[in-house]
């Protein structure tokens, strides 16, 4: 054998670096930690607990929880030392989607978190014959733990350790749903080889050093997080799990951890920037001002940016009476964080940068394990509105086409992270799997182009998803996910989709944000009453229509706006009412169906 498990990584902790804290999470409001001996036992006799419910290489066994947890790791570490397969899946999806990953993928059994999602999977059982049984991370009637599969301390653990021998880097270690934006989930088959290769060549970039506190709050069912959990493995982070309803306040686990470093998503960062923002608008007098000067001398920030004389002086008031406040709500000792899964604001990142947080943009998917570029955290090798050089072991290629404007094309890829392909589908493996000069290269379905940067290294900018070009009936190309970007730049906006397909121009369907919105009406003495009858309010309209004209500045006259409607129903990843969701778990637009939900709005648009 030649090369790393990913199980290794628990056991060169142990070796290397042993925490009294390696994962903890609440526990009735009490923060429970095990060491990283602990998650070693834990994991031998959960590894001896799956084969004694006769599961072997190969099989596959699901599990969907709302937020990771010391016990979900040790089970994720238990079936990649003995060959079982785990296949997460997403909290939000519906009974449906759990019905069609647990038969697709035949998994054996599943392990649930809260009580709602038992109920998910059990009401998908019906149709899944091979799904023998449903365990629990906590109490519910009716099912059993996931405990007591757990085989005694003290048992003979010698088939695992001969099994764990047997494990090679590149045999299969996980199937990951993707959530797609049409059409079903496909099972990315991913390797040992291919993730180590991702945790490695991360290895000097990120700011983890052992023994860092890391807070983790994103789902496991996303590979962006999950590889992230690996790596805090390797590089010896103590991680604390938590939710994001629990991240902010005096009593939140931001200030309880006081973290080092974690990972988040755009969104996020764009709902403490408004939170900041709201608190700036409730102050009076000398303090407002200041808040608003602060914000300015922000968006004049970029990286390498070092002022001198009377501006540094600027910078450092701002900074003493603005930015460490925003510093110490995020915990006050934060070394880092990257964010993934879209594209982030350059207003969120200058803000958050110039407050001395440091926030890198990388890019990745889950067919590369996930990362192929990164933004690194030093402020020299590091380029705002893109993400990043390409890895250590990537090449990046860009394939142009008459459909791009000059210098774009489609993002192509090649890395020893790369997927083996998807479950059972090899139509679609082929689709996003090029043979060029005998070698494979990933068509990640990206537009993109290079960007000179720092270094004198080629910087990846990404500007669309190729199936996302609009084509306007006058045969022009558009990109919409630029314009959507600096539309829910502006505070009014909550969510915002263009339309344009085979349309004589482009417009645009906006959700406002009702803070925002709130906070304006109240601004301009206007009556508040509620958003679906605010956004047919004639000075509302308007206000949109003034920010609608100043971002058709910023863009050639074919993208440009030309009619919008506002709407007061928030797209969601999950419908309580099981209608199909506008979103994808990772909050995706899934355009098909909002144009089909909104088609006699659009049509008015046009008529």
């Amino acid at each position: 054998m030649s090369g790393k498990r990913l199980f290794d990584y628990l056991y060169d902790q142990i070796n290397n670096y042993p925490l009294e804290r390696a994962f903890g999470s609440r526990l009735d409001g009490a923060w429970r930690y095990y060491s990283t001996g602990q998650m070693v036992e834990l994991t031998n006799r959960a590894s001896l607990g799956l084969l004694r419910l006769g599961l072997r290489k190969g099989d596959k066994v699901a599990t969907v929880v709302y937020q990771a947890m010391p016990e979900w790791v040790a089970l994720d570490y238990a079936m990649l030392q003995i060959g079982v397969l785990n296949v997460p899946m997403y909290p939000t999806i519906s009974s449906r989607e759990y019905e069609y990953i647990l038969n697709e993928s035949e998994a054996q059994y599943c392990f649930v978190g809260a009580g709602d999602l038992y109920d998910k999977v059990l009401a998908a059982r019906m149709k899944t014959p091979g799904l023998k049984e449903i365990f629990t991370f906590y109490d519910r009637p009716g099912a059993r733990r996931w405990d007591t599969i757990l085989a005694p301390a003290n048992d003979d653990f010698s088939e695992v350790e001969q099994i764990k021998s047997t494990i090679e880097p590149d045999d299969l270690a996980t199937l990951i749903y993707t959530s797609g934006t049409t059409g079903n989930p496909k099972g990315v088959m991913l390797t040992h080889r291919n993730i180590v290769f991702n945790v490695e060549a991360l290895r000097k970039l990120a700011p983890v050093r052992p023994g860092d506190r890391i807070l983790s709050f994103l789902p496991v069912s996303h590979v962006y997080e999950r590889v992230a959990v690996y790596a805090y493995t390797a590089y010896g982070g103590s991680v604390s799990f938590t939710g994001t309803d629990n991240l902010g306040g005096e009593s939140g686990d931001l200030r309880a951890i006081r973290p080092h470093f974690f990972t988040c998503v755009p969104r996020l960062l764009e709902k403490v920037y408004e939170r900041i923002y709201s608190k700036g608008l409730e102050l009076k007098g000398v303090k407002r001002a200041l808040f608003f000067w602060a914000l300015g001398l922000a968006d004049q920030w970029d990286f390498g940016f070092k002022p001198q004389g009377l501006a540094a002086i600027q910078w450092r008031i701002a900074d003493r009476l603005v930015f460490s406040k925003w510093r110490e709500a995020l915990g006050g000792e934060l070394r880092g964080m990257t964010t993934a899964a879209s594209a982030c604001s350059i207003k969120i990142l200058r803000a958050f940068s110039a407050a001395g947080i440091r926030v890198r943009e990388g890019y990745g998917l889950s067919e590369a394990s996930p990362a192929l570029t990164f933004n690194e955290f030093d402020d020299i090798h590091t380029m705002l509105g893109t993400v990043g050089p390409a890895l250590d072991g990537v090449e990046i290629r860009i394939e142009p086409s008459s459909d791009y404007r000059p210098g774009e094309g489609e993002v192509l890829a090649k890395s020893p992270g790369i997927m083996v392909g998807y479950y059972k589908q090899p139509e679609k493996t082929a689709e996003m799997i090029r043979i060029i000069d005998g070698e494979r290269w990933l068509a990640t379905g990206d537009v993109g182009m290079f960007v000179d940067g720092p270094g004198n290294r080629k910087y990846l900018k990404i500007t669309d998803r190729k199936k996302e070009l609009l084509k306007t009936s006058g045969g022009k190309y558009v990109a919409p996910t630029p314009i959507e970007s600096v539309l829910k730049e502006h505070r009014l906006v909550e969510q915002a989709m263009v339309v344009g397909e085979n349309l004589k121009f482009v417009s645009a369907l906006i959700v406002p944000s009702e803070q925002g919105l709130k906070e304006w009406s109240e601004k301009h003495e206007i009556a508040w009453t509620n958003l679906p009858d605010m956004i047919r309010h004639p000075k509302v309209l308007e206000r949109y229509q003034m920010l609608i004209d100043r971002v058709n500045e910023l863009f050639s006259h074919v993208e440009q706006v030309k009619k919008f409607t506002l709407l007061s129903d928030l797209w969601e990843p999950v419908k309580v009412d099981g209608s199909e969701a506008e979103l994808t778990p990772t909050l995706k637009l899934k355009r098909r169906v909002i144009m089909k939900k909104y088609e006699r709005e659009i049509e008015k648009m046009y008529a």
